[in-house]
């Protein structure tokens, strides 16, 4: 009776060319191809509370790292070392027959997976063909997303991340809340903007504003109406791989700017309208810009100015920002019946 030796010796230099390949396809495009590390994510999302769920079956994908050999395999889980050979051949040759193995055991956090034990079962499951595999799963909570596309280089921005949460407690004041960025830095821009909006309450109330007070204020009233313009323009549309956070910071700044240069009579909608329009990352929106600034530029000597998102500053100063959400020592009934009377100007 065969041993297969012949077959999974040519499944693995099959399994190593692949990841040869994926390889050079990962630095020509300059993305990651590594598989992520468990107590590097644990440490950055700010896993915590462990729970065992028993045998599960999990689909494979979801599995995108390991405690201990992230650097054996690939983000494929193709083998990365030769000296994963021999172990990795023998769990190929009990496939071939119809040997039983045990299940995989693993990690879960937020929607993915690590491997604690079976990484050269999964290896080669991954290699026949299965999509779905048993495993033993201690489930740990995170407190920021994570999922399946992540990579090594997502955690700088998932540790931000994690840190704004434990700074603010969002998460525990507006269950729900989803605020991510895909840029690095931009956390602490958000906690600038928290910490004016909670000065400037102190100062309409004449005493200091809890920060839990001061953080669900900023969300629900400079934060959301900020999101509602974006969903309401279909901004968003306009800018693909960025998420409505990184627009909320753009359109804050945006506004600012166009208040300074034509009037406090700018508003929300308005500044993510033209946003969209001037900054549309989409093909058919950068022709149409081409093609409106060259007659502008023949019609007039001093164009309207095109300023680059990654060239506006990513925090204002206390008064720039509170001028921008009207609340530059305002009251409620102030603010509310500023807005009846530009309601009131549109409409004559």
């Amino acid at each position: 009776m065969s041993d297969y030796s012949g077959a999974a010796e040519a499944d693995f230099q099959r399994a190593r060319t692949r990841a040869f390949l994926r390889k050079i396809m990962a630095l020509l495009s300059k993305r990651s191809n590594e598989l992520l590390s468990f107590e590097h994510v644990k440490d950055k999302v700010k896993a915590h509370s462990f729970t065992y769920r028993g045998l599960k079956t999990v689909e494979v994908n979801k599995i995108v790292g390991s405690v201990d050999r992230y650097r054996d395999f690939d983000r494929h889980f193709l083998p990365a070392q030769d000296h994963t050979k021999d172990r990795w051949k023998s769990i190929d040759r009990a496939f071939y027959g119809h040997v039983p193995l045990p299940p995989i055991k693993l990690y879960k956090v937020g929607q993915v997976y690590f491997v604690r034990d079976g990484h050269h079962r999964l290896s080669v499951a991954r290699e026949k063909g299965v999509e779905f595999i048993d495993a033993e799963v201690i489930e740990c909570q995170a407190r920021v997303p994570v999922t399946p596309d992540m990579r090594p280089e997502d955690l700088v921005i998932k540790g931000e991340y994690a840190e704004f949460l434990e700074r603010t407690r969002l998460d525990r004041i507006r269950p729900g809340a989803d605020i991510e960025f895909t840029i690095a830095g931009n956390y602490e821009a958000l906690w600038e903007h928290i910490s004016v909006h909670r000065y400037y309450l102190g100062q309409e109330r004449r005493e200091e504003v809890p920060l839990e007070e001061a953080v669900a204020s900023w969300y629900d009233r400079v934060y959301l109406p900020i999101v509602q313009a974006i969903r309401e323009q279909e901004v968003l549309a306009d800018f693909p791989r960025r998420t409505e956070a990184d627009l909320y910071l753009w359109i804050m700044d945006h506004l600012y700017y166009l208040r300074e240069r034509y009037g406090q009579e700018i508003d929300v909608e308005e500044a993510a309208a033209g946003f969209a329009e001037q900054f549309s990352q989409r093909p058919v929106k950068k022709a149409q810009r081409a093609v409106r600034h060259t007659i502008e530029s023949i019609a007039t000597e001093t164009p309207f100015p095109a300023v680059a998102p990654d060239e506006w500053p990513l925090g204002q100063t206390m008064k720039n920002l509170e001028v921008i959400m009207g609340l530059d020592g305002q009251s409620s009934d102030q603010i509310e019946e500023n807005k009846n009377d530009k309601s009131e100007r549109k409409d004559h």
